[in-house]
């Protein structure tokens, strides 16, 4: 059985470690204003294991101007359970309650290799890509809601 729902914080770590931080420390996972109230972990379960992650921040980006704006950030699926369509699942989760919000915008840094993943689900690049130190090539990419 598969369900996508609201999770602690404390069980996005061992995916996005797995996924997004291989190599590197545990604390490497846990990101500033994962505590926040007003921040939100979702994740994908498959027979009560979370083997897909996404965490809301409200958070502005300066190039932008809207007011309501969140950032998604550690988004990330086990490898095994990759290309069946969880990804897309998290980000319709995500979307869905920025729209019950009323949020103006979703924004993120992606990844390159994760670049068209969002572009398949109309999200659009903002300016030149750039480095994250130790991480690699980023875009920051958006999507406007209203």
């Amino acid at each position: 059985m598969i369900t996508i729902k609201e999770i602690d914080k404390k069980n996005t770590y061992p995916v996005r470690h797995l996924v997004l931080r291989k190599g590197k420390p545990i604390e490497t996972c846990y990101f500033e204003d994962d505590e926040k109230d007003s921040t939100r972990h979702f994740g994908v379960i498959i027979d009560e294991k979370v083997v897909g992650v996404v965490s809301l921040f409200e958070q502005k980006n300066e190039n932008f101007n809207e007011n309501k704006q969140y950032q998604i950030r550690g988004m990330a699926v086990l490898d095994e359970y990759q290309q069946k369509g969880y990804g897309k699942l998290l980000i319709q989760k995500v979307e869905t309650y920025c729209l019950n919000l009323k949020a103006d915008t979703i924004w993120f840094n992606a990844r390159e290799n994760a670049k068209s993943f969002y572009q398949k689900m109309n999200y659009t690049t903002s300016g030149k890509p750039f480095d994250i130190k130790n991480i690699g090539l980023h875009y920051i990419m958006f999507k406007r809601l209203t």
